[in-house]
Formats: C-alpha cells, sequence, structure tokens
C-alpha cells in the first residue's frame, strides 16, 4: 500500500445486459460482490481513505456493501461516460497528488500483484499515464488499442465508435490505468462528449495527452482471464469459475488435501488450515475458518462458521453461524443453524439440530435430537428424539441442561425449564419445571396392560 496512490472505482452504471433489477455491481461471484472485490485489491495500493467509489444506480446499496472497508464515495447521478464520472469527483480528487489509479467495479478478477506492477510501472517512466491491455480472441465489447506504425499507443477506440478496420484488431484496453495525476486533472479539461453517444468517455484522455506530446505506454498482461469484465449472466458464471479455481489451487499448494477439487465450492474468503481433508462437493462459504487436520465431509456446507482443530463435519452435515471448538464431531446428516457455540470434543450426530445453543465440552447428542435456544453443560447425554420446545407461539424461551445430565430418549423440556448438573430424565418424560441436581424426573403417566384387548379390538 502507498500513501501517494489514489483509486478511483467506476460502479455507477446498473449494467442492462445483466437483465436484472440489481446494480451490476452487487450480483457475486466467488462468494462475494463484484465491488467488493475490486475494493478490496484496491486496497493492496492505497489506504482506504484515497479509494473512491463512484456511485449511481442504487447508490445507497452499493455504498452499504462497502461501508466496512472505510472507502469514501463520489455521487454520479446522471450516468454521462466514464470521463463524466472522474468530472463528477474533480473538486475533490484534483486536491490529491501522485499517482491516480482508475479501474472498473465490474472487473472483479483483477489480482493486488498486477494493480502492484501497473503501478510500479507507471513510477518513474516519465509516461503521463500507463494502461492494462491484453489479445483476446474475440474482443467484442471492448475498446481497442490504435498504434502507431512504431509501435507505440496511439489512441483507444471505443467498439461503437470504432470502424471497421479497428474492430479487427484483438488487443484491447482493460479499462485499467495508471495516471501521473496532475498530468490527468489539467488534461481532463479539453474532455469533450464528441461521439454518437453524446457521452465524455475516458478514452479520449489517451489521445489528449499524445497531442500534448506525453508518452502513453502499456502494460499488456498475458492472463485475459484477470481482466474478464462482466456484462452478463454467462460473464459471471465464469468470473466465479475463476475464484474457484483459484481458491481451490491456492489451498492445496497451502497444504489441504481436497478431493474432486473441481467439485467443491469455495468462496475467496475461507481459510483453511493445513493437513485438513476437504471431501467432494463440499461447500466453504463466507468468512469461515477451518483449523488444522479437520475433515469436512461430502456435501456438507458450512458457512460464516469457525472450526477449530481436528473437527470432523460428517457427510451432508450444515453448519452456518457457528463456532466448533477442537475436536468436535458433527453429523452426518446434522444441522447447526445459527448461532451456536459447540464445546472441545462435543459429539453431535445424525439428524440432530441445533439453533442458538451453547453444546459444552464432551457432551452428546448422538441422532435424533432438536435443542433450541438452549444451554448443555459439559459432559451431558441427550438421548435420540429429545426435543427442546423453545418456543409458544408468541416468544423462544430458555432450556438449560447442567453438566453430566443424562436426559433420556423421547423426552420434551418445555422451554423455560432447567435441569440441574447430574440429574437424570426418565425416557419418553415430558419435563415442565426444574430438576434438582442428582434427581431423577419422570414425567409420563403410569403403563398400564389389559389383557386380551387387542384381541377384542382385531375383531
Amino acid at each position: 500500500m502507498q500513501s501517494d496512490v489514489t483509486v478511483v472505482i467506476l460502479a455507477a452504471g446498473l449494467g442492462t445486459r445483466m437483465k436484472s433489477n440489481q446494480a451490476k455491481v452487487l450480483h457475486c461471484a466467488g462468494g462475494q460482490t463484484l465491488i467488493r472485490h475490486a475494493v478490496d485489491a484496491a486496497r493492496a495500493i492505497a489506504p482506504p481513505e484515497r479509494i473512491f467509489v463512484v456511485v449511481g444506480h442504487q447508490a445507497e446499496r452499493v455504498k452499504a456493501n462497502v461501508a466496512d472497508r472505510g472507502v469514501r464515495f463520489i455521487e454520479q447521478t446522471e450516468q454521462r461516460g466514464t470521463g463524466h464520472a472522474l468530472l463528477c469527483g474533480r473538486d475533490e480528487l484534483a486536491a490529491l497528488e501522485g499517482l491516480l489509479v482508475i479501474y472498473y467495479g465490474d472487473c472483479p478478477l483483477i489480482l493486488p500483484s498486477t494493480l502492484a506492477q501497473l503501478v510500479e510501472r507507471q513510477r518513474g517512466s516519465g509516461a503521463a499515464a500507463t494502461l492494462i491491455s491484453t489479445r483476446l480472441k474475440d474482443p467484442t465489447g471492448y475498446g481497442r488499442v490504435i498504434r502507431t506504425e512504431s509501435g507505440n499507443v496511439a489512441a483507444i477506440v471505443e467498439q461503437k465508435a470504432a470502424t471497421r478496420e479497428q474492430l479487427a484488431v484483438h488487443e484491447i484496453n482493460a479499462g485499467i490505468y495508471c495516471f501521473e495525476a496532475g498530468i490527468f486533472w489539467d488534461g481532463i479539461r479539453e474532455l469533450r462528449p464528441n461521439n454518437a453517444a453524446n457521452e465524455y468517455y475516458l478514452t479520449d484522455m489517451v489521445e489528449i495527452l499524445i497531442h500534448r506530446d506525453r508518452e502513453v505506454q502499456d502494460f499488456h498482461v498475458k492472463d485475459s482471464n484477470e481482466l474478464l469484465g462482466i456484462n452478463n449472466r454467462v460473464d459471471l458464471a465464469a468470473a466465479d469459475k475463476v475464484f474457484r479455481d483459484r481458491k481451490v489451487h491456492q489451498l492445496m499448494l497451502d497444504g489441504v488435501t481436497i478431493e474432486r477439487p473441481e467439485t467443491v465450492t469455495i468462496d475467496s474468503q475461507v481459510h483453511v488450515g493445513m493437513d485438513t481433508t476437504i471431501e467432494a462437493f463440499a461447500q466453504l462459504r463466507g468468512a469461515t475458518v477451518v483449523g488444522e487436520r479437520c475433515r469436512i465431509g461430502a456435501c456438507s456446507i458450512v458457512a460464516d462458521s469457525e472450526l477449530g482443530d481436528e473437527v470432523e463435519i460428517g457427510a451432508f452435515t450444515s453448519v452456518a453461524n457457528s463456532k466448533l471448538r477442537n475436536g468436535v464431531h458433527a453429523g452426518p446428516y446434522a444441522r447447526l443453524r445459527m448461532n451456536n457455540e459447540v464445546g472441545e470434543g462435543a459429539y453431535i450426530g445424525n439428524f440432530v439440530e441445533l439453533k442458538n445453543t451453547k453444546f459444552g465440552a464432551g457432551a452428546k447428542a448422538s441422532h435424533l435430537a432438536y435443542l433450541g435456544d438452549s444451554e448443555v453443560g459439559a459432559g451431558a447425554n441427550i438421548g435420540a428424539g429429545t426435543i427442546t420446545c423453545n418456543y409458544d407461539g408468541v416468544q423462544k424461551h430458555k432450556t438449560k441442561i447442567g453438566e453430566k445430565a443424562f436426559v433420556g430418549s423421547n423426552s420434551t423440556l418445555v422451554a423455560p425449564v432447567e435441569i440441574a448438573g447430574n440429574a437424570y430424565i426418565a425416557a419418553g418424560s415430558v419435563i415442565t419445571k426444574t430438576v434438582p441436581e442428582d434427581t431423577l424426573a419422570i414425567g409420563r403417566a403410569r403403563q398400564e396392560n389389559k389383557e386380551g384387548y387387542a384381541r377384542r379390538l382385531r375383531k
């Protein structure tokens, strides 16, 4: 990060080709919105207070999406081109000396290292600006890089303004620039909407600078995937695949075993420790952190959760917004949803659901249970078929189960209720009152056998 670099990210458009009522930069790829990817890349080369996002369509939603990044905003209430976007922020931006980097919010795949190379290429080069170029087999939709006979950059021509000969050029402008800030703000005064769309094109700055006998150089990037702009849902899916491929590749290099890597879905911001194994079709979403020597079972989904070391998530298990300490086992077919904390070495078996529950160290719920709005003490045992009745139709209520308590199978715990430590609940009981420590509670009708009744009923 360099304190003399200012970054402007263009994100004011709706993106009509997305066929969506949502602003283009709010669509997601790799587990984050496009604008968050763009802002995160910018933070590698500039401090947050010198990163500006140009907003227009759904401005408040775009602002809210990146507000936690500490960046600033420029309002472009009327979209009249990329150059106009810069003009909207001229009063504030022109006061910032140094280098000015400009790129689009719908180009999420640009690597921070590439932006850093762009800045270093410009710094001390003597050129007025450096732009990123690449070659595409199909350059449709992109501005073409037009060169002089000697090979220098002569102009950038937008697709809709290009001649037939210019459209045949396969070298495109990626829309990522680094300008000497003072030269840029002096030159932009000459920018005019001299085109069929009556818009101010940022690309015209190249020609303006060249006419002023200023050099414009290019920085050629071979991997065109990095410069992919998102215009429609097909592009969005392609970008998502690149993010996924990058992520699993890096994780495997970092010591994570991924079985069938082409099948898993891992978001960009996920962290996974060494010697963890991720089985086929697993999904790790959001801000998930997985420790070392874990196993994430096939077809399981872990979202916005923290897993300690040696945690085992069984197949087809769902974990969301939860924290699992070292050595926890959950699944297969378990569901941990919303605000769970599971203590070290605890066991949550098949078809067990937890919601807003603190589950103590070494506690067990081996199968077929629902624990909602609960506190379960260390070493407690929850029998199969146990449920906490936490909702009375109006409010949620809490169930407290003490350390080393034993809850028999098919018990119904009607909250609010407390079962003290070392207490026993007989199987099939309905518990509505406090159970003291070391007490056996039985909440069921006495069994009565009626001999011969079944025979008479059949007749």
